[in-house]
């Protein structure tokens, strides 16, 4: 069997664009999906896959790893979140692809089932961005967390963390400190609450003062409460906090991984199979994370490939404790592919039929193209005009 071809389809999920991989082999109708969705990227994303094509024409599409080690070696440079976005809906796409050929799904060919379902949270407004990013007050925040729960699921994660600098204004984490005591009250004890900092705050002492605030409404975790490449900020906070601590996201790799686990940085991972590598990277460092007692909380506000991807390694890695899912990004979400499951709010099944089990209804694609990110980040700035982290 040989690769024959490899191109990206871009859907446009209102707010973001969706990129998606199909490979085509020399077996007649034997094609592979995959996605490699990054936000803000999506041209660049385009063009590395176009990049990357030739390195894989003719090779078997079975030998992942070795393609894997064609796509990071024989390019020269080392790839960066770009480049890797682009890999990882690769190497996805030939996951489905081998699956298929012997007629199992991936979690099987991953080391097999470790659970029956996989737990799953998700945003407010369901993941519409709109509501993900814009919600900033009490009554907003606790009205659609009603919503969530109300539909089924008994975990969500907010962001709420006001864009910052190197200090935490007193308004400021006393309005957290409101909002998210507020929405405790609003959704009872048994609710897991996780609130993403989106790395805001720019200084040990800053992330504090908001975890500080945040931690009497008994939260599952904070997430990213410093910047990624602060590795020793983030591990002298996991140290200090009386909240587990999560991050991940945005880390690339084992290399980029390695040094965080070490210093046991965070409570929980959270890789982005669509951008550290794809599955069998993400299978790695699952185990360097379970050799130093850290669970993974994947990290997955991407479309319903994704989402699907996610599933089997949840299904089959130990350490795995909750997923997150977008599955309300916009209300066309489960039309895009045939789901080999039924969704339920907060609980995924394990799939049944071979590869990702999906199929791909590409009118539904079409029907969507190519539009402009919005760029929420342009109003991550202070009322002085300086520029902070979104």
């Amino acid at each position: 069997m040989k690769i024959t071809s490899i191109s990206a389809r871009v859907c446009n999920a209102e707010m973001r664009n969706w990129v998606f991989v199909r490979i085509e082999t020399d077996e007649a109708g034997l094609i592979g999906w995959g996605e490699a969705t990054l936000e803000f990227k999506t041209q660049a994303v385009m063009g590395a896959i176009a990049d990357i094509e030739p390195m894989l024409i003719g090779q078997d599409p079975r030998n992942i790893e070795h393609c894997y080690q064609i796509m990071t070696k024989h390019g020269f440079w080392r790839m960066g979140v770009i480049g890797m976005s682009a890999i990882s809906g690769i190497e996805l796409a030939l996951w489905d692809i081998l699956g298929k050929s012997l007629g199992v799904p991936v979690w099987q060919l991953l080391g097999g089932s470790v659970r029956e379902h996989l737990r799953t949270y998700t945003h407010l407004g369901l993941g519409d961005m709109r509501a993900v990013y814009e919600s900033t007050t009490s009554d907003t925040i606790t009205d659609l967390a009603r919503q969530v729960t109300g539909a089924g699921y008994d975990a969500l994660k907010i962001v709420c963390i006001p864009y910052t600098h190197y200090v935490s204004p007193n308004a400021d984490i006393d309005r957290v400190r409101r909002m998210v005591g507020d929405l405790r009250d609003a959704v009872g004890p048994e609710v897991d609450i996780m609130v993403d900092f989106h790395g805001r705050p720019a200084s040990v002492n800053a992330a504090m003062a908001y975890i500080d605030a945040v931690a009497d409404a008994r939260i599952m975790f904070a997430e990213e409460p410093v910047p990624p490449e602060d590795v020793g900020g983030l591990a002298e906070i996991t140290r200090r906090s009386s909240v587990p601590i999560a991050s991940g996201e945005r880390l690339v790799g084992r290399s980029d991984f390695e040094p965080s686990i070490r210093a046991r940085a965070f409570n929980i991972a959270q890789p982005d199979i669509c951008h550290t590598g794809g599955l069998w990277e993400s299978k790695k460092i699952a185990a360097m994370a379970e050799t130093a007692g850290i669970g993974l909380a994947p990290h997955n506000p991407l479309g319903p490939i994704a989402g699907v991807a996610a599933l089997h390694f949840g299904i089959s890695t130990h350490n795995v404790i909750i997923q997150e899912e977008m599955s309300g990004a916009v209300p066309w979400y489960g039309d895009v592919v045939k789901w080999p499951i039924e969704r339920k709010p907060g609980r995924w099944h394990k799939p049944t039929l071979p590869g990702l089990g999906i199929e791909v209804d590409e009118a539904i694609i079409d029907a969507h193209p190519f539009k402009p990110d919005i760029l929420h980040a342009r109003g991550a700035v202070l009322p002085d005009g300086t520029v902070v982290d979104w």
